[in-house]
């Protein structure tokens, strides 16, 4: 249709332009009247291409007219022939469903046909294992059958020879009340002899007891109490009464014989903060620091009176000594407390005065009369009161003194009984 109007417009413009130029082509001729005739074959060389090209317009007009006629019995007949298709698809679809529900049933109708011959299956599955079973049980029972036979002549045989068994057991039977008289007699010479041995094991046992306390009191009366009997500067051991045999540095060198060496400090690494129950057992090493532990010092100083020799090595190397003729400690109920007795020696000062009848504290077991502990600021257990006027238990430098303006490169503690032989 919009092709229609575009040929229309076109028609109406070219039929101006065809009037346009026969006004023109008129004056022109007007003008010159001799040029009437070529005028008119000029105008109808130049309108005879629009005219055919009108012609051939209006003929396609009249085409497509034609065309559209046509087109439009075609959509009628197929706006029907869709319609039919709508119906049979509708009449397709019914069907359809008339299918899905024929087919539903037949597979229904073959799953309930597959459960029957399951079910066919197991029941022949099971009459045949009831079939092997009954052949199984046949033979058995044609087994046990045989066996039976074989276990009546058998019978038969040990009936006939229980009879000589019978016989035999009449001889055994003899022997036998022989042989038990016998073993009467070899028991009542086994006890006879067992009692001679338990009388034997008990004398042995009573020998033992008796060479035991032989070698006790053998021991107590060939290994003293101190290092007295000693004349050298060695390891020797003791035995004291309540804590019985350990080894103790004997020196004779220093101070005289018979001194027991129960604190050394000669330049080791030997630690000496350490709690109570490691200064109760002792600690260190004879050949360097050692203190030999305050139970055995104790022991020591209650079986009879002692007196005590500090040795004393200034920074410089010059010697002191202090000594006190009643040295003891108390037990560990009573804190280990320090008892001295009268002061001499070549060092003006009694520095140990300050600690006597004072308990023995470690930074575990706080005894001292200070605010804080003393064994924690000095780090070593020692007789602190507030806290100390001398200390031969601290570390290596200017703690380790004999009063406070004193320090001390070395240091010896002995002790040895009063009655020994004095230097």
């Amino acid at each position: 249709m919009g092709r229609l109007i575009i040929n229309a417009v076109l028609l109406l413009i070219v039929h101006e332009i065809y009037f346009v130029a026969t006004a023109t082509d008129q004056e022109t001729c007007e003008s010159d009247r001799l040029m009437e005739e070529q005028c008119r074959i000029h105008n109808y060389k130049t309108v005879k291409p629009l005219l055919d090209y009108f012609r051939q317009v209006r003929n396609e007009l009249e085409d497509k007219e034609i065309k559209e006629n046509k087109l439009n019995e075609l959509n009628s007949d197929l706006m029907e022939k869709y319609q039919e298709i709508v119906r049979i698809h509708e009449k397709f679809v019914k069907e359809a469903a008339l299918l899905d529900e024929y087919k539903n049933k037949v597979i229904k109708g073959e799953n309930d046909l597959q459960l029957c011959k399951n079910r066919v299956d197991k029941l022949e599955s099971e009459i045949n294992l009831q079939q092997n079973v009954i052949v199984k049980i046949k033979g058995e029972l044609a087994e046990k059958s045989t066996n039976l036979e074989n276990c009546e002549i058998q019978y038969k045989t040990l009936n006939s020879s229980l009879f000589e068994k019978d016989e035999n057991i009449k001889r055994f039977s003899e022997n036998i009340q022989n042989i038990t008289e016998h073993q009467k007699t070899i028991e009542l010479q086994l006890e006879q002899s067992k009692t001679k041995l338990i009388k034997k094991y008990k004398d042995n046992q009573l020998c033992r007891a008796e060479i035991d306390t032989l070698n006790k009191t053998l021991l107590n009366t060939l290994i003293p109490s101190s290092c007295s009997p000693f004349g050298d500067s060695d390891v020797h051991t003791l035995n004291v009464s309540g804590i019985g045999f350990f080894d103790v540095l004997c020196d004779s060198q220093i101070a005289g014989p018979g001194w027991i060496v129960i604190q050394q400090r000669v330049g080791g690494n030997e630690s000496f903060n350490r709690d109570w129950a490691t200064y109760r057992k002792g600690f260190g090493s004879f050949d360097s620091d050692f203190f030999l532990g305050l139970e055995k010092i104790h022991r020591i100083t209650s079986l009879q009176r002692h007196e005590l020799y500090i040795h004393l090595v200034a920074l410089n190397g010059s010697t002191y000594n202090a000594r006190y003729d009643d040295f003891k400690i108390s037990d560990e109920d009573s804190g280990y407390k320090l008892s001295l007795g009268k002061f001499s020696g070549t060092i003006i000062e009694d520095a140990m005065r300050y600690h006597e009848n004072i308990k023995f504290t470690t930074f575990d077991r706080d005894n001292d009369t200070d605010d804080g502990n003393c064994a924690i600021d000095y780090e070593s257990g020692w007789w602190y009161r507030r806290c100390y006027n001398c200390n031969l238990n601290a570390p290596f430098g200017p703690d380790l003194n004999w009063y406070k303006r004193n320090p001390l490169k070395n240091a010896k503690v002995l002790i040895r009984p009063k009655k020994a032989m004095k230097n």
